[in-house]
């Protein structure tokens, strides 16, 4: 558990919400206090979702403090086995509620005694786990208990269709574009003539699980969650599986190769009429469908050569952007990073290649004065690295959640896919500053009463422009005044002095150009 002002990552309980509420028909209940329970306002209103979400409030309180909670987690649990009718109740308790240390798989198994539905504790260490960590070992946890219980049951049916067919595995509720990604791996698994089995957790079914081993293969879009439902499923019932993204046009390749080597190896004979041509898909696909593969040739796009960038974010769409950017767009990527500590080693060997320099961090001020230290002409990463270039006045395009309520839209917007290649080219483009718009504002007097403020992230000096300096700074033409103005606080910081004035500006170019 860590406290801080911004998190990229939520706490454990969000990520277990998210897959609770992502499937259909089952009911979360969280043992919080007042204050914790916060996720149905974010859901509601990131997703647009016209429903109530399925997930309610245990109040830890006063009495249940004095009493004990059993009593009231047990009644909830019952009230709402009765109003609903869910197939599936997960009790989680908030990092805030695991405080008190009690034994809530014990009233979880109480309850499932009486109870109509099925009734899991989610098993998350909330004091260990993020919220990614926790939405992954919970959706593992789902379809462990009802693979399992099928055994027992006797009704585990593992024929394995004859067709090719996948399990798509990761899409939850609030993933960053997953719903528009989860459209495009719809059409490009129909173009490939692959039927797709099951989709989990969004949009499915708690009964689904049971269903998942007649599969061919499955697929992970994203590493942070469904990696470990695939592995599971891999070691007890040998299914294999795709985890290369399918984002940006080579890696995109790579995974439709994959794809297609599990097609051929585990497809019935008779179908072999019936195969796709992939490398002629691969190469339409990539000529015809994929603007992006022309832009990085055009002279648009040869524009940014020479041109640096920071990337952040998770580690799927960290990796990804770094790898598009460098391979794809001939832009140089001058440090890379995720908040996804735990996946940090797959991290560096995905893009040791193609950046300068590797950042593993959760902490946003280290990002923040990595930034500063770059001068990136564009930045890309999240919620969180739009702030900071905001302060720093360099562009920022969102590529990675936590993201805000503009980045979940209405329209189409994939980042998978041949049509996702498209949707990247062109927030990677708008996010450079197109070079004369700002010396056009300035000819036409734009930018006359703009308050020009200091913009440094670090905290360890304060610096001071006096009215002399200021009104200096004011004279030199806008398209040049940001790197000027970083120039002469660098000079003004590395000297030691907190008052710039005129002369501490003429120091800091006599000692730029020696």
């Amino acid at each position: 558990m860590k406290l801080a002002h911004w998190m990229y990552a939520g706490p454990a309980h969000i990520g277990t919400l998210r897959v609770a509420s992502s499937f259909k028909n089952v009911h979360a209940i969280m043992h919080a206090p007042l204050g914790d329970d916060y996720f149905n306002v974010m859901r509601s209103m990131l997703e647009r979702e016209r429903n109530f979400t399925p997930a309610t409030a245990s109040i830890v309180d006063r009495h249940v403090l004095a009493r004990g909670s059993r009593k009231r987690v047990v009644d909830n649990i019952l009230r709402k086995d009765k109003e609903e009718g869910p197939d599936l109740i997960i009790l989680t308790p908030t990092c805030t509620s695991s405080i008190l240390q009690e034994d809530l798989k014990n009233f979880v198994d109480r309850a499932s005694i009486i109870s109509d539905c099925n009734v899991i504790f989610a098993d998350v260490d909330h004091y260990q786990v993020n919220e990614i960590q926790a939405a992954d070992r919970t959706l593992e946890q789902v379809v462990r208990y009802y693979l399992e219980k099928s055994h027992r049951q006797e009704t585990l049916d593992q024929f394995v269709t004859d067709a090719p067919s996948v399990n798509i595995i990761g899409i939850l509720t609030l993933g960053f574009h997953n719903r528009h990604d989860c459209r495009e791996l719809r059409r490009l698994l129909k173009d490939l003539d692959i039927r797709i089995n099951q989709i989990i957790p969004e949009g499915g079914s708690v009964e689904d699980p049971k269903n998942l081993p007649k599969a061919r293969f499955n697929l992970i879009p994203y590493r942070e969650v469904g990696l470990m439902t695939a592995m599971y499923l891999n070691k007890e019932f040998g299914m294999p599986y795709v985890s290369t993204t399918p984002m940006g046009a080579v890696d995109m390749a790579e995974c439709i190769r994959q794809i297609k080597k599990y097609v051929d190896t585990l497809a019935a004979p008779i179908l072999s009429s019936k195969r796709v041509d992939y490398e002629s898909y691969i190469d339409g696909q990539t000529r015809f469908v994929s603007q992006a593969a022309w832009f990085s040739r055009s002279i648009d796009c040869q524009n940014f050569t020479g041109k640096e960038t920071v990337v952040f974010g998770d580690a799927t769409h960290a990796a990804s952007i770094t790898k598009i950017l460098a391979r794809e767009m001939g832009i140089r990527v001058s440090c890379t990073g995720t908040y996804c500590k735990h996946d940090a080693e797959w991290f560096k060997e995905q893009i040791k290649d193609f950046c300068d320099e590797i950042i593993i961090t959760d902490d946003h001020a280290e990002v923040g004065d990595i930034i500063a230290r770059v001068e990136p002409s564009a930045i890309f990463g999240t919620q969180m690295e739009r702030h900071i270039g905001k302060r720093l006045e360099i562009p920022c395009g969102v590529i990675s959640a936590p993201a805000h309520i503009q980045n979940f839209s209405l329209g189409y917007r994939p980042f998978l896919g041949y049509e996702g290649t498209n949707q990247i080219a062109d927030p990677v483009y708008n996010s450079f500053a197109l070079g004369m718009e700002d010396h056009l504002l300035e000819i036409f007097c734009g930018h006359d009463t703009k308050e020009i403020m200091t913009k440094s992230l670090s905290t360890d000096m304060s610096l001071i422009w006096d009215p002399e300096s200021r009104l200096e700074l004011n004279r030199i033409p806008r398209f040049v005044r940001d790197e000027v103005k970083r120039n002469t606080e660098k000079f003004a910081r590395r000297k030691g002095i907190s008052n710039v004035t005129v002369e501490v500006m003429h120091a800091a170019k006599e000692a730029l150009s020696t």
